[in-house]
């Protein structure tokens, strides 16, 4: 069982499982509404906390207790999840914008973006925001601020 800061790696493919067939209904129906609702679930992970996300609560209340024991989990450090969910909160308030202002071209783009970014995840456990977070880290040190002169 992992301490409250880490993540368990499976609960986060099947977060991506479900973001997944939302993210296809949304390209699907090119809805804006559908797109609005996994922004503010984005937005909600990303800013304020993942232990929030309602996929992830089922995936501890119903799927973990059923997994069977054995072998030693590793676990995640959430800050690169919470990373990668800020750049599926970009991704999707942009298709969020394309839809609503009948661009669908830009809808459609970041909307498959976004899609695709959670389908790596979900398949292959290979998140881009992950990745791409000790990149960003280097750059942006923890705890710096840039002040203008």
């Amino acid at each position: 069982m992992p301490s409250d800061d880490r993540l368990d790696p499976r609960g986060v493919r099947f977060t991506a499982w479900i973001t997944s067939g939302i993210l296809v209904l949304g390209l699907l129906t090119g809805s804006w509404r559908i797109l609005a609702a996994q922004t503010a679930l984005f937005a909600l992970c990303a800013f304020v906390g993942l232990r929030l996300n309602p996929w992830g609560h089922l995936y501890r209340q119903t799927v973990r207790p059923r997994l069977p024991e054995g072998g030693e989990q590793s676990y995640e450090d959430p800050e690169p999840v919470r990373f990668a969910q800020g750049i599926g909160f970009a991704c999707t308030l942009v298709a969020t914008v394309g839809y609503a202002g009948e661009w669908l071209l830009l809808g459609v783009t970041a909307n498959a973006l976004a899609l695709v970014a959670a389908l790596l995840n979900a398949a292959f456990g290979y998140c881009l925001g992950c990745r791409l977070y000790p990149l960003i880290r280097r750059l942006v040190p923890a705890g710096s601020t840039s002040q203008i002169r």
